[in-house]
């Protein structure tokens, strides 16, 4: 009931800015991870944080919850699943759930003084689903999205929601690894030229021989992206 309520306090690791605070990143980890271990993640494959000079990067971690596919074992994941693919329904119920609990989240930042114009929301796997549900149906109004060995089911709210949509709608990064036998390549693939008919702006990168995993490579990528959809403010303290 809480989470439907959206009064879930996520846990957070945060990054902040080396220099003053004008744009901001959301990126939600896979299933059974947490904020704290992407961010380890990505500092072990790139040998460095994912820090820049202007951008607060926020890891939020997923209620822990009873996961089907894992027989209903708990997990920290931020949504529920009937299986792991692309040909079955979604589980739309805690989508919506943790799309208001995401939110919170995103209005705690626009609080802060941050222009919706100047977030980014994106995530590994499953949260590259979510930041996709968050987006494209919630928060059409964000900087851009980004989805890293991520996929939306065949008849996804999302493809629902873009049909009805006429405005601006944010630019979507993709990556996704060729041997990927967890979240296939070809899910991906399917997602993002269904996104693109769709009206989405979209970049998709196949990653040769990369597994359901990180590469140096796409954070690179990624990090390049980034900068492009948030770049730092220049400064007029000269004028």
């Amino acid at each position: 009931m809480a989470a439907a309520s959206g009064s879930v306090l996520l846990p957070r690791c945060i990054v902040a800015p080396a220099g003053r605070h004008s744009a901001s990143l959301i990126f939600l980890h896979g299933s059974g991870d947490s904020g704290q271990g992407l961010r380890r993640w990505i500092k072990q494959v790139s040998h460095q944080d994912l820090a820049f000079q202007h951008i607060k990067i926020i890891y939020p971690t997923a209620p822990s919850r009873p996961y089907t596919p894992m027989r209903g074992a708990m997990s920290h994941v931020w949504f529920d699943r009937f299986k792991i693919s692309d040909d079955c329904p979604e589980h739309l119920e805690s989508i919506d759930a943790m799309c208001q609990v995401l939110t919170d989240l995103i209005n705690e930042e626009v609080k802060s003084g941050i222009k919706k114009n100047r977030i980014l929301i994106g995530g590994f796997s499953m949260g590259g689903c979510m930041a996709m549900h968050l987006a494209y149906r919630n928060h059409q109004d964000v900087a851009g999205v980004f989805a890293l060995s991520s996929f939306l089911n065949k008849t996804s709210a999302v493809y629902q929601a873009l049909q009805k949509t006429d405005g601006v709608i944010p630019e979507l990064f993709q990556c996704h690894g060729t041997a990927d036998e967890l979240v296939l390549h070809s899910w991906g693939e399917e997602t993002n030229l269904m996104l693109k008919s769709l009206g989405v702006s979209t970049n998709f990168y196949s990653l040769p021989n990369v597994y359901h995993d990180l590469s140096k490579t796409e954070l690179e990528k990624l990090k390049s992206w980034i900068l492009k959809k948030l770049p730092g403010e220049v400064e007029k303290e000269n004028e």
